[in-house]
């Protein structure tokens, strides 16, 4: 069968022949694979950084998707940490880690959905209580899981949602989204930490895609501008676009009540994820989320890689 094949971590993905897989033991199944996201925790995969990776290689990459089964059932799935990954024409499933899609549902839009969707919304859902009528702040809230996170913070009662986010096109975008306000991330860095500080500081929950000197240097500008220091201040670190260190200012954490908590693969158990699952399916499968979705055939893996660094949308790619 052919695949993306990841044969050196600082390389693209390849289109080639690789072995048909076998299911083993008895929650294993086989799955003709519709539907795979190119994810940024896929990319991150596929090139050694992220944190779960390991050095073996050659691998598949791909950490979901959507496939048919011998049954002729429609499936979303999640895959284990794997070297046969979700990115080729059939893959490997465990059963218990896969979910049957409602009918009608469109396996693009979900492939393109599930794994953006899910980063804020099991940070809600599992890593916190999160108050109807909190006010949120959307860190990186132009790309694909931000514009999710946008969308799933309104669904779950948020009041006030300020995005903030550097493309200005997006940004426009997102108060039709459910954005009450929204900041801009261009310019000096003191200049946007300021505007993230006046726009910002009262805030009860921030989901932040940036982390790295962005985060450190808002954090600062907002607990000093905060009217009411003894307000609690959940801050919940999901993604790391902006750098992997972020050094936080000591008078954060003694000023404000804050708690920093991470969000991500082993922070929420696999039974937390799939117990999440149905209700976000059926969010996605009942038409309730803005998805922007762009499909790429598996044979222009290379180009769609290339293409992946320099867009928000979210790329599917079908065998």
């Amino acid at each position: 069968m052919k695949a993306a094949v990841v044969s050196s971590f600082d390389t693209a993905p390849r289109y080639q022949e690789v072995p048909t897989p076998d299911a083993v033991g008895g929650t294993g199944m086989v799955v003709d694979v519709l539907a795979a996201g190119l994810h940024p925790r896929v990319r991150s995969q596929a090139d050694g950084s992220h944190y779960t990776s390991t050095a073996e290689l050659p691998l598949v990459p791909g950490i979901d998707g959507v496939g048919r089964g011998p049954d002729g059932v429609l499936r979303y799935f999640v895959l284990p940490d794997t070297t046969l990954g979700s990115m080729a024409e059939q893959t490997v499933i465990d059963i218990r880690r896969s979910i049957v899609l409602p009918d009608g549902s469109d396996p693009i839009a979900v492939a393109a959905a599930m794994n953006p969707a899910m980063s804020s919304w099991l940070a809600l859902r599992r890593r916190m209580q999160f108050p109807v009528g909190a006010s949120v702040l959307v860190l990186g809230a132009t790309g694909s899981a931000g514009q999710m996170a946008v969308q799933i913070t309104k669904r779950f009662g948020a009041d006030q949602i300020i995005a903030a986010g550097r493309d200005a096109g997006r940004l426009a975008g997102l108060p039709a989204l459910g954005a009450t306000r929204t900041v801009s991330l261009e310019g000096d860095a003191e200049a946007v930490a300021e505007r993230i500080g006046r726009a910002a500081a009262d805030v009860d929950v921030v989901i932040d895609y940036l982390w790295g000197p962005p985060t450190a240097a808002a954090m600062t500008a907002m607990v000093t501008r905060r009217a009411d220091h003894g307000r609690p201040l959940t801050w919940i670190e999901i993604g790391s676009v902006a750098g992997a260190d972020a050094s936080i200012p000591s008078a954060a954490l003694r000023s404000v009540p804050l708690q920093i908590i991470g969000s991500g693969q082993g922070s929420v158990s696999n039974r937390g994820i799939l117990t999440e699952l149905p209700a976000l399916v059926e969010a996605l499968a009942g038409g309730s989320f803005d998805i922007d979705a762009r499909t790429v055939p598996l044979a222009d893996v290379e180009q769609a890689w290339a293409d992946a660094a320099h867009t928000a949308q979210r790329i599917v790619l079908v065998p």
